[in-house]
Formats: structure tokens, C-alpha cells, sequence
């Protein structure tokens, strides 16, 4: 086979010139204000908005070995945790430049690689010292809370006060029925038994702080109750209570209805009202508001639901999403059961099974028929030939889709969900018999509705018997906050609901296109952000602290006299046989390692507009490293920084317009292994020598303008 061989090292490394070109592109993603991007599809004539590295890399030409690698080393950090593949993608970029410059100064690779390797171990266990547990942040940050709502207990006095002047209230109840000043938390109409956070709204201009206040059920649809002012509303629509994102709720369906007046109107068990995860979500958001004004929702739900229970606390396997293109951003909305799209075919089918029980089916896989399960798919490269074989494959498909619709039929079959695709004539022929077909839902989805219904998943078909259907299914078309049924054209979004699911949707609306994919990317962002934080247990400080920590304890490091360090050195390094030279060049490697860092917050200082320059931010950052080496306990300077608020903060960032600081937390599984994958592949790619292009590529290089750099074989 015709190969042209290159080697990378020759003159310059270019497997990490590669790599810090692909980052580049990403050094605006970095931070809680993030400069976001336009992908163009040229082809297709759309453009989509995105602001995370996976989007980006997924949209870059990644045609060289270097960036297949970095492809895979980002999609595996988003497949485990969701969050830090901005953060992997600049620190791959910031430390192949300076591995780069090693190379130039004639460091061997071989101590590249271990003192780095090294440094990088010593940092993630001296960031230790600033984990913080769950228990520990959530008192903090609760107690902050609670002052802060004592501070402004006599503005809330006049506000109460004010609303008890009749043309005060006026003015605001005629403000707050706007419908593009509320945010649902569901639509206004259902009144059935589920969760009754259904007639809540929340305003988006409440703050995080501000006092909550109670409604009335769902029962009762005469009166609404603002609490406090005792004004009482006779109308069929819930208004807007004056309220916090965190208010109270009332108990889902896993209580009595005679216990839910109760739970409404008593007073809240936790002083507050952040159920535990409110203020730990926020701190967690970095200033995504989009997505912190539906998570306090599904917080409330799934907490409430734990102590009914004794389930997860937060279980984001209960949590789908549906996006609908065509309504304000603030239709968003959290509704109990499942939210889709469909399309207006099976629309008319749900408008004949409204209100009815339904008969519910779950398929584990393709509604097709020539659907296998993995080990039994047939070779695709082998046909059955026949004399007549357009006939005989029409009569097969008539065959399939009879005997399939006959199944349905007789075991009485209303619904069908399924995992993977759905035949198309299978689709219209179940329309025609008014069974409602729903394809592409997600294994989370399926076996929340058969815990509720019975429902037994199966793969075909032909293994379908009484006990795999489920019942007490229904379905409805899902209508906005103002109680009216959403028609898109395209798409009809319709809910699917049964007596207890704990299946949440957060339904997010936007009428711009391009921004649907970032706006799901977002909320998930911030969904996993929590999950993983009450996963590990703990959190490290935010804001830059355990970045800032590690440069300052690299720079101590690098600057131990070799002489001094020598023997310390040698024992630390497992490789004893690579010590005398990883000694030698130690210095250099562990300033090259530290300038990652270095840069990694110099350019957020820049994102976040707290510094004018990238020279302006190094200053700044030098000027604490210089405090904390002052300082007996580095980490305790650092410490003392960030609960004061000026650990490289300014005037401005996604909290400034807040009363008092809020402190910022960040994961410590998923930072630390994007750190770690950052440096595996960057020197992953530093240990690779050569690079080998078969035909037919290597025919194109032949006549390209860098085939001088290869040798053809």
C-alpha cells in the first residue's frame, strides 16, 4: 500500500502546532461570560448559536491525527460529566505552547513528560485543602441568604404596606397578568392531580433573595391568595404571587389532596427556602439565569417527592427536555410527565384520545422491520436474490405492517413509545387506527412510564403478551402558561402524563432557531453541574481559587534549588531511572506547566471584562501570587480572598447587580479530570514521532504545497 511518512519533530512539532491552533478558537468560551459563536452551514444555508467547546470542536475541521484525538478527548469528558470541556480545550491549546517551547529549549521529552506528569498529581492533591462539602456550603450559603432577608425585611414592610393600597395593587396585578412578564412554572389549565406547582408563577424579576410568598391549590379555582397583603383575586387564572424562585410549593401528588391546603399555607420547614440545593445551584450556574429560573422547580419537586418516598434527592435520569421553536423565552416552563413534539397528523389522534385511558406500550428499540438487536442485525453485505425482488419485498413489508398492526389492535393498544425510529408506513397506518406512535425516546423516559404503568419494554413485537402493556396512560396537547394549545406548524408539542410519574420536562421556548441547541446545552450544563456536586459530596471554591492555588504552588516548586531538591526529587518520581534529568530540567517544565494556569486566568479576568488586557490581567494575578507566597498558608490567603469577594473579581460578572457577592463553587471530579485529560493528550500527541497517511490521501499530498515535508514510500 502506497504511505508518505513525516516526521512531526522536524524543524517544529506539528502535531502540537495542531492542537493549539483547534484551541484557539475556544478562548472566548472561557468563563461565566462567555462571547458566544455563530456556526454557518453553507450547504444548508442555517447558523446555529453556540458556547461550549463541544459544539465548537464539532464544527472545526478536524481532518489531522491531532485533532481526531482532541475530538475524542472532549466527547469523552462531555459523555462522563457535561461540564469542563472549555476548560480541557484551552488548557490542551495553553500546554502545547508551552511544551512547544520546552522542545525549543531543548528539554527531552522524556523529562517533559514526567515533571509535568508529576506536577500535575502534586497539584490536584495541594487543591484539596480547598474542598468544601455539600453540608458545609449549603449552611454557608443559607446563612447568607437569611441575613440578607433580614437586611431587607423593612423594604419588604413597605412593599406590604404599599400593596394594601387598592390602586397600588391595581397597577401590579394589571403588570404581573402580562404574559410576557411570567414565567410558567406550568400551564394554567391543567387541573388534574399532579404536582401543583402547575399554578405557580414566577417572575423573572424577583431576585434570589426576595421574600416567598404562598397560593392557593388547584382546587380551589375561585380565589388566589398573595400572602401577606391578604388580597384576594376572584378569578379562574392564577396570578402571579409575589415570589421568590424558591417559594414554597405545595406536595406533589404523593400526598393527599386533604394534606395539600396545609402544605401550602404552612410555614416552610427550612428557614430559606432553598430546599437544601438552591443556593448551591446557583453558586454552581456561573451566572446561567436562563436555566436557574427552571431548575428551583425541579429541585422542589424531587425534594418533596424524596421525603414522600425516600428517593434521590436529585435524580436527573426523572428530568427530559423538549424544545419548541416559536414562543417567547419566557413561555419556559417545567411540566410533570413527558413533553414532545409531533406531528400534526398525530395531533388530530390525541385530540380523539384526549381525557381516555390509555393502553401503553414501550419498544426497546426500531419500530421496523428489519430492526435486530445487537448480535442478531443481518450482514449488510449480503442480498437474497429472487426472480421477482421488488415483489417479493413489497409483499414482506405488506406482510410485516399488517401482522404488526394487528397485534396492536388486539391487545388493545393506544400508545406506543419507542426508543429508536419508527417505520413511516407503520406511522400512518396507526394514525389511521387512532394509535398514537412516538419514536426517539430516550430509556430514562421509558422506564419512568413503566414503573407507573406496568409496562414491560420489549424489543419485538412477536414478544408482546397481556402483562408487557401498561395502563392509565393519557394525553393531551400541552398548552402555555396563558391555558391556550401551542400550534408550530411543523410540530404540535403534546404531554403525556400518568398517576405518579416522577418524570419531569422542561419545556424551553425561544423564536430564534439558531439558539434552541444552546439553550438545552445550557440547562443540561447546569442540571449535571448539580448532580455531580451531590455526587462527590464536595465542591472546590470557584472563581478561579483553585486555579490560582496550584500556579502559586507550581511557582514554589519550580523555584526549590535543584541542589536542595535533589534527593526529594528523585524519591517522588516513579520513574527513578528518569530523575536525574527530570532534576535538571525541573524548573523550566514546572514554569512551562504553570503558564497554563497562568493564562487560563488571565484570559477569564478578560472574558469577564475585569481586566482591560491580558498584561493588566497577568498583573493582577501576579500581585496575589506575590500575597499568597507573603503569606504562611497560601491557601489560607486564598481562602480569606474568596469569601471576602476579591479574589479576581471586579465591578462586573453574571452576580454584580447583587446586594452582597455570591460565592462561586465548581466541581472537583470533572475539573480535575480535564485537567487531566488536557495533559494526557497534549503529551500523548509530544510522544508521537511520526505520522503515516495511506492511500488516497497520500496520492493528494504528492501534489500539495507541503509535500516537501514528506517521504513517499
Amino acid at each position: 500500500c502506497p504511505m508518505a511518512f513525516r516526521d512531526v519533530n522536524a524543524r517544529r512539532h506539528t502535531g502540537l502546532q495542531q492542537l493549539s491552533s483547534l484551541a484557539l478558537a475556544g478562548r472566548t468560551l472561557l468563563g461565566p461570560m462567555k462571547s458566544r459563536k455563530f456556526i454557518v452551514d453553507e450547504s444548508a444555508n442555517q447558523s446555529t448559536l453556540i458556547s461550549s467547546a463541544v459544539r465548537l470542536i464539532e464544527s472545526l475541521d478536524l481532518t489531522s491525527a491531532a485533532g481526531q484525538l482532541l475530538n475524542e478527548t472532549i466527547q469523552a469528558q462531555n459523555k462522563e460529566f457535561k461540564t469542563g470541556m472549555s476548560t480541557l480545550l484551552f488548557l490542551v491549546g495553553a500546554w502545547s505552547d508551552a511544551v512547544a517551547e520546552c522542545l525549543q529549549q531543548n528539554v527531552p521529552v522524556s523529562a517533559i513528560v514526567s515533571v509535568m506528569s508529576e506536577g500535575l498529581n502534586s497539584c490536584c492533591e495541594r487543591a484539596q485543602c480547598l474542598q468544601m462539602s455539600i453540608h458545609d456550603v449549603n449552611k454557608e450559603l443559607c446563612s447568607s441568604s437569611i441575613r440578607r432577608n433580614a437586611f431587607r425585611s423593612k423594604s419588604c414592610q413597605i412593599a406590604h404596606e404599599s400593596l394594601l393600597n387598592p390602586q397600588i395593587f391595581q397597577c401590579f396585578q394589571k403588570d404581573i397578568s402580562a404574559p410576557e412578564e411570567v414565567i410558567s412554572i406550568d400551564s394554567c389549565s391543567h387541573q388534574d392531580d399532579d404536582y401543583d406547582f402547575n399554578k405557580r408563577l414566577v417572575s423573572p424579576l424577583t431576585s434570589f433573595g426576595s421574600v416567598a410568598s404562598l397560593v392557593k391549590p388547584v382546587s380551589d379555582k375561585t380565589t388566589s391568595v398573595i400572602s401577606g397583603s391578604d388580597v384576594i383575586s376572584n378569578c379562574n387564572k392564577q396570578k402571579l404571587a409575589h415570589s421568590r424562585y424558591f417559594s414554597t410549593l405545595g406536595r406533589s401528588q404523593f400526598l393527599n389532596q386533604g394534606n395539600l391546603q396545609a402544605s401550602l399555607s404552612g410555614p416552610s420547614a427550612d428557614p430559606c427556602e432553598c430546599y437544601g440545593l438552591g443556593h448551591l445551584a446557583m453558586a454552581l450556574s456561573h451566572g446561567n439565569q436562563t436555566s436557574m429560573e427552571l431548575l428551583p422547580s425541579i429541585v422542589a419537586y424531587q425534594q418533596r417527592r424524596a421525603e414522600c418516598t425516600g428517593s434521590s434527592q436529585f435524580n436527573i435520569a426523572e428530568i427530559a427536555t423538549c424544545c419548541l421553536l416559536g414562543l417567547p423565552e419566557s413561555y419556559s416552563c417545567v411540566s410533570p410527565g413527558f413533553v414532545t413534539l409531533v406531528s400534526p397528523e398525530q395531533a388530530t389522534v390525541i385530540k380523539y384520545l384526549e381525557d381516555k385511558p390509555l393502553r401503553i406500550l414501550l419498544m426497546d428499540g426500531d419500530l421496523t422491520e428489519q430492526y435486530r438487536h445487537l448480535g442478531f442485525n443481518r450482514p449488510r453485505n449480503i442480498r437474497t436474490i429472487s426472480e421477482y425482488p421488488s415483489l417479493q419485498e413489497s409483499r414482506v413489508g405488506e406482510s410485516w405492517l399488517s401482522s404488526t398492526l394487528d397485534i396492536l389492535i388486539s391487545f388493545e393498544v393506544n400508545l406506543v413509545l419507542v426508543k429508536g425510529n419508527v417505520c413511516e408506513n407503520l406511522m400512518e397506518r396507526c394514525i389511521a387506527s387512532d394509535i398514537l406512535v412516538i419514536g426517539s425516546v430516550t430509556r430514562d423516559v421509558l422506564c419512568a412510564f413503566g414503573e407507573v404503568t406496568g409496562a414491560q419494554a420489549v424489543t419485538y413485537l412477536t414478544q408482546l403478551n397481556a402483562a408487557c402493556v401498561g395502563s392509565g396512560a393519557r394525553v393531551e396537547l400541552w398548552k402555555a402558561c396563558d391555558g391556550r394549545a401551542v400550534d408550530l406548524a411543523e410540530l404540535v408539542p403534546v404531554r403525556i402524563k400518568v398517576q405518579g410519574i416522577p418524570l419531569l420536562t422542561a419545556v424551553l421556548t425561544t423564536t430564534v432557531a439558531s439558539k434552541l441547541q444552546l439553550i438545552e446545552d445550557q440547562f443540561w450544563t447546569l442540571i449535571y453541574r448539580l448532580h455531580h456536586a451531590l455526587s462527590d459530596k464536595k465542591v472546590f471554591l470557584g472563581g478561579g481559587a483553585v486555579e490560582l492555588l496550584c500556579l502559586s504552588h507550581i511557582q514554589m516548586l519550580a523555584e526549590q534549588p535543584s541542589q536542595t531538591a535533589n534527593k526529594n526529587d528523585v524519591e517522588d518520581f516513579h520513574n527513578s531511572w528518569l530523575a536525574a534529568s527530570a532534576t535538571e530540567y525541573k524548573s523550566v517544565v514546572l514554569q512551562a506547566l504553570a503558564s497554563g494556569w497562568k493564562q487560563y486566568l488571565a484570559v477569564i479576568m478578560c472574558n469577564t471584562a475585569r481586566a482591560a488586557s491580558v498584561l493588566e490581567a497577568c498583573t493582577s494575578v501576579d500581585h496575589h501570587l506575590k500575597k499568597a507566597a507573603d503569606c504562611d498558608s497560601p491557601s489560607a490567603y486564598i481562602l480569606k480572598e474568596f469569601r471576602r469577594g476579591d479574589l479576581l473579581r471586579g465591578g462586573s460578572g453574571p452576580f454584580a447587580g447583587h446586594e452582597e457577592s455570591l460565592n462561586v463553587y465548581d466541581n472537583v471530579t470533572a475539573k480535575t479530570e480535564a485537567w487531566r485529560r488536557a495533559l494526557d493528550l497534549v503529551l500523548l500527541v509530544l510522544q508521537t514521532d511520526a505520522e503515516i497517511i495511506t492511500d488516497p490521501k497520500r496520492n493528494q499530498l504528492l501534489n500539495s504545497h507541503v509535500s516537501s515535508e514528506f517521504m513517499f514510500l
